[in-house]
């Protein structure tokens, strides 16, 4: 279980500096992924772009399980 807590924090530094650096900038522009600006709201959904994180989440998983 410490591993486990260990991993995600360390995941989510690299997903910290990562968008800190600049090098998220595709995420939420990519085709499919919709977004709605009214003059009150606004409703942004990133289809497209947590398909694409989905799968290399799953990938990296499947290479953790080899």
């Amino acid at each position: 279980m410490g591993n486990t807590i260990i991993l995600i924090g360390v995941g989510f530094i690299v997903v910290g500096l990562a968008y800190k650096f600049g090098l998220l900038g595709w995420f939420g522009n990519l085709p499919g992924d919709l977004s709605y600006k009214g003059e009150r709201t606004f409703i942004f959904v990133p289809i497209t772009s947590m398909l694409l994180i989905s799968a290399f989440v799953s990938f990296v998983m499947w290479l953790m399980q080899r």
